[in-house]
C-alpha cells in the first residue's frame, strides 16, 4: 500500500506572473519530496492521504497535453486502482483548480477550490484549516510569500491534528527549471523555519537564480552584485 502522507497543502497560479506553486506540511518527515510537482507553464500538483506519486505524474501529462484542470484530474483518478484512498489538488497554467477527496481518506478531510487556487487537507482538526488557509493566500503578499501564509495560518488554525514535522514549497516559472524548491524534512516548528529559509533565499538564492540561463530569449547573465555576493561566506550574505 502507498504511504499515508495526512497533510494540508495550497496548489495556486500568480495572477500578477503567471507562476505556478504549491506548498505543503505534514506530521510525517520529508513531505516535499514525495507529494507536490510542478512543471512550468503546465500546472501545479499535490498528491496526499495514500500517496499515489503516478496520480500526480498522469495528472501534469495530461493538463501538458491541453486537459483542463479537472479534465485532468478526472482522467488521472480513472487510472487509479484506489481513488477512494487519494487526496489530490492541481491547478493549471490558466488558474483552473481542481480537487479530490476519496471517501477512504482519514478525518477530516476535504478541499476548498477556487479560481487561481486549492487547498487540501485530512486528519486534520477541521474544515476551518481550510478556510484559513484560503483566505491567507488571498492577500496582496510576493507569490512565494502568499503560499507560506497559507501554511502559517493552517497552523494556527489547528493543522495536522497529530502534530508538525515538515513542511515544503516549490514555485515554476517560465523556464523549465523550477524558481524555488525549499524544503523542511524534520523540525519541531517546519513552517515557520520554511518562512526562515525562504528569508536567507531571497538574499541568497533567488538573485543567482533569477540570473541563471533562459532558455529562449535573450542570454542572462551575473550582475556583478550577485558575482560578489556568491564570493562572500554565507554569514557575510546579508
Amino acid at each position: 500500500m502507498a504511504l499515508n502522507f495526512n497533510t494540508f497543502s495550497i496548489v495556486a497560479r500568480c495572477q500578477k506572473t503567471g507562476a505556478l506553486g504549491v506548498a505543503v506540511a505534514s506530521a510525517v518527515p520529508a513531505v516535499g519530496s514525495i507529494c507536490i510537482y510542478s512543471r512550468s507553464n503546465v500546472g501545479a500538483v499535490s498528491t496526499q492521504s495514500w500517496v499515489n506519486p503516478y496520480l500526480a505524474m498522469d495528472a501534469l501529462d495530461f493538463l501538458g497535453a491541453g486537459d483542463s484542470a479537472q479534465v485532468a484530474l478526472s482522467k488521472a483518478l480513472a487510472l487509479d486502482s484506489e481513488p477512494g484512498l487519494r487526496q489530490i489538488g492541481l491547478i493549471d497554467a490558466a488558474g483552473r483548480s481542481a480537487a479530490h477527496t476519496g471517501e477512504r481518506c482519514t478525518g477530516w478531510c476535504g478541499h476548498l477550490s477556487g479560481p487561481n487556487f486549492s487547498v487540501q487537507g485530512n486528519m486534520l482538526v477541521g474544515k476551518d484549516v481550510l478556510n484559513a488557509m484560503s483566505a491567507a493566500f488571498q492577500t496582496e503578499l510576493d507569490f512565494a510569500d502568499a503560499l507560506l501564509a497559507a501554511l502559517k495560518m493552517a497552523d494556527t488554525a489547528g493543522g495536522d491534528k497529530r502534530g508538525k514535522q515538515s513542511a515544503a514549497i516549490r514555485v515554476h516559472g517560465t523556464e523549465q527549471y523550477p524558481v524555488l524548491d525549499l524544503r523542511v524534512d524534520d523540525h519541531p516548528q517546519p513552517v515557520d523555519e520554511l518562512g526562515r529559509i525562504l528569508e536567507v533565499a531571497k538574499v541568497q538564492y533567488l538573485p543567482f537564480v533569477e540570473s541563471m540561463p533562459a532558455r529562449f530569449g535573450a542570454a542572462r547573465m551575473l550582475s556583478p552584485e550577485v558575482q560578489d555576493l556568491l564570493l562572500r561566506s554565507p554569514k557575510d550574505r546579508h
